[in-house]
């Protein structure tokens, strides 16, 4: 059974370094390009498998070369596609993404493409309810609502990758139970100015079990209810950090369907984050799950 399953974004990107951004109007030559799966939910469940899990992905694709390239790169990662509904003659969405070798950051520029929204099947509708988890982004959003209140009727906890402000986003928002906005989205969201404020909104205006705020390189911020508690990041050489976010959700939802606490969920996922920033590809970057308790000991942290 497939314990993690997602309705998202699954985006085919080309990765291309450079020494430098450049600057408007010139040229620059490229040090590489490569071609990678992306999107926050498609990607998340890319790592929860590397992890070790069973996990499904949800959602519709076309038959374009990137449609079919990200067919192909689900079936390589072992995320099962029995749930995916392919519409012909479409665009699927992708992306060019910038990653500068001087700062370690990236830009990225994106086309959304024209699939039709997603709806769900009825095997999908079966599989959210008897899942441990299912991670949502806000893309496909009517579908994402949808599976969101059976995940709620069925006990099946609804993970959000909260990091833009889509139309119809407080409805999937209320049906949350493990919330893990952006630093970005949290304050613009919520209006206020200081992270830990804006957690306490979140967690008071829409009652998810859990708030967790990633902050990038200084790790982030957890609240409960109860008590608010920063969670570290890992210092690394990083190369790539497309996709970082991401990954740090799908090894959240690894977390959670091995019952790990909150607090031991957000170190160890920010670990698996950190190791894919130190190679190329969101998706092939991803370590081990023996690899992310090796660098947890080598740093003195046990999970």
């Amino acid at each position: 059974m497939n314990k993690i399953v997602g309705i998202g974004a699954n985006v085919c990107d080309t990765l291309i370094s450079v020494s430098h951004y450049p600057s408007e109007d010139t040229k620059l030559r490229a040090e590489s390009t490569i071609i990678s799966g992306g999107g926050p939910c498609a990607t998340g469940l890319v790592a929860a498998s590397k992890l070790g899990e069973k996990v499904a992905y949800i959602g519709v694709l076309t038959d374009d070369n990137a449609g079919k390239f990200l067919m192909d790169d689900m079936k390589r990662y072992n995320v099962s596609t029995e749930y995916v509904s392919l519409y012909p003659g479409c665009t699927s969405f992708s992306s060019f993404v910038l990653l500068s070798g001087e700062t370690a950051s990236r830009t990225c520029v994106f086309h959304k493409g024209d699939i039709p929204p997603y709806k769900l099947t009825i095997d999908a509708k079966k599989q959210i309810a008897k899942a441990d988890v299912l991670m949502v982004d806000g893309n496909e959003m009517s579908a994402a609502v949808e599976g969101a209140k059976i995940a709620r009727e069925n006990g099946t906890k609804v993970l959000y990758d909260a990091g833009g402000l889509y139309e119809g986003i407080e409805d999937l928002l209320s049906l949350t139970d493990i919330l893990i906005p952006s630093e970005e989205f949290s304050l613009a969201h919520s209006g206020k100015d200081d992270v830990y404020e804006a957690a306490k909104w979140l967690y008071e205006t829409y009652s998810p079990e859990v708030v967790v705020i990633t902050r990038g390189k200084v790790g982030g911020v957890i609240y409960d209810g109860n008590a608010m508690k920063d969670y570290p990041a890992f210092t690394v050489d990083a190369v790539d950090t497309n996709g970082s976010g991401d990954v740090f959700h799908g090894a959240f939802a690894f977390c959670m369907a091995k019952c790990y606490d909150y607090y031991k969920a957000c170190v160890f996922s920010s670990a698996v984050s950190a190791l894919k920033c130190t190679k190329k590809g969101a998706r092939s970057a991803v370590p081990s799950y023996d690899d992310v308790i090796e660098f947890l000991k080598e740093r003195g942290t046990d999970v």
